[in-house]
């Protein structure tokens, strides 16, 4: 027995006759490599060890179902084909490298699965590479990571290389067929540097439907030129019609001139609501921070009102108290008043769904984190990609969703008795 086999000593009953060690082998393991000076994790580690030996062992059951007979059996005596030794092989995996001797036979048609010919990293380290890329890692930074964490060089063309290959799958996602109708749509767009000949601000326009269900679904992703405009949303609006929208019932979005229009346009019965946290904010924008508590305070009553004409002398209360210092409040509420009304016409329950784009602001953030570590994408398509990869990392164990989903039966109620006859 040599110092790394593993042994386990077997408590004797009254007879004399040792009994299995009941407990968890992974228990046993650990405590022989800690008896054994071997570290648990890193090349040369326990986990290491424990890899190579399960994908050698993979290695040669396939090699058995290949040749129809296991290594050293007497049917394989002039069988034709039969083994011809090993060659080896690193290959990088969620641990780190590991070194394999992979099977061979004699007329080289020997195909594995385990790892297969040419493989030199495991499925897992190309979702790891993709998942820290999600989260704003830049291609150095990951490769700095897996240098530092698990000892592996994987360069950074590699990784542009694993990254590349969401984007069949984006083209696929961004494509797909959508539901007939969706109760909300919220529409908004974030602005990302792009180097087309010199580095320029970009607005990706993005759009986030709940479905009849109560799902949140991102709609798309699409890269504009200049500034965010109503006339490219109206080219977005109608590729989302024609993937089979053929109506909404409400659309959240910002106060853009012309929006409103280009919405109408696309879905004539769509009720167009203007955010009113955006409006809200951009209230406190023109104030001082010192009297951003009493404004909240004064505010609150315009956009809790029972109906219009009550938000109306709400607003001549606040405008009595605030206008004189803040002349450019009251014009802004002037120009926004049209697209805030609808919402004082719903219950709380439709109002507690559209009072903001949050789902959408949050979804922003998350791309905002993601793409400030970079400074600014080369081309449309690696801004692109890398907002996609965001969106696939989102709320992994569904959590979120069914949190929504769960507090989405109240609105859905509201919504089919407001809009009757156009969710079902």
């Amino acid at each position: 027995m040599t110092d790394h086999d593993v042994t386990v000593p077997s408590p004797s009953n009254s007879d004399g006759i040792k009994q299995p060690d009941e407990r968890p082998l992974a228990e046993q393991l650990v405590e022989q490599a800690r008896a054994d000076g071997v570290d648990l994790v890193g090349p040369g580690g326990l986990l290491a060890d424990l890899t190579k030996q399960v994908l050698e062992t993979g290695l040669e059951v396939e090699m058995d179902e290949h040749l129809g007979y296991e290594k050293h059996a007497a049917e394989g005596r002039n069988h034709g084909n039969s083994r011809n030794g090993a060659r080896s092989k690193s290959v990088i995996t969620e641990i780190g490298p590991v070194d394999l001797d992979v099977p061979r036979d004699r007329d080289g048609s020997f195909e594995p699965q385990t790892v297969k010919k040419r493989q030199r990293r495991l499925d897992g380290v190309d979702s790891m590479v993709i998942s820290l890329t999600a989260k704003g890692l830049t291609t150095g930074e990951v490769e700095a990571h897996l240098a530092e964490v698990y000892s592996t060089e994987i360069s950074r063309e590699t990784i542009s290389k694993i990254t590349d290959r969401v984007l069949d799958e984006m083209a696929d996602w961004q494509n797909r067929p959508l539901d007939r109708v969706y109760p909300v749509v919220f529409i908004d767009a974030l602005v990302v540097k792009i180097r087309d000949g010199q580095v320029a601000n970009r607005p990706v326009y993005a759009a986030i439907g709940v479905t009849v269900d109560g799902k949140r679904d991102i709609l798309g992703l699409w890269v504009g030129t200049g500034g965010e405009g109503a006339k490219f949303w109206l080219q977005v609006l109608t590729e989302i019609k024609n993937r089979g929208v053929e109506d909404a019932c409400m659309v959240v979005c910002d106060g853009l001139k012309g929006l409103p229009e280009s919405i109408e346009a696309t879905w004539p019965l769509a009720v167009v609501q203007t955010c009113v946290l955006h409006l809200i904010r951009n209230t406190f924008r023109l104030a001082s921070r010192a009297d951003w508590d009493k404004m909240a305070r004064d505010l609150r009553p315009v956009y809790t009102a029972v109906n219009e004409a009550d938000a109306a002398g709400r607003l001549d209360e606040f405008h009595s108290v605030w206008g004189q210092k803040y002349p450019a409040i009251r014009t802004l509420w002037s120009s926004a008043w049209s697209e805030f009304v609808p919402f004082l016409d719903y219950s709380p329950e439709i109002r507690r769904v559209i009072y903001s784009t949050n789902a959408i602001e949050s979804l922003n953030a998350r791309f905002r984190r993601a793409t400030k570590a970079r400074g600014h994408f080369p081309n449309e398509q690696a801004a692109l990609k890398c907002l996609y990869m965001v969106v696939r990392s989102l709320d992994p164990k569904g959590t979120g969703q069914e949190r929504w989903m769960n507090r989405w039966k109240p609105a859905l109620n509201a919504f089919a008795i407001t809009f009757e006859g156009r969710l079902f």
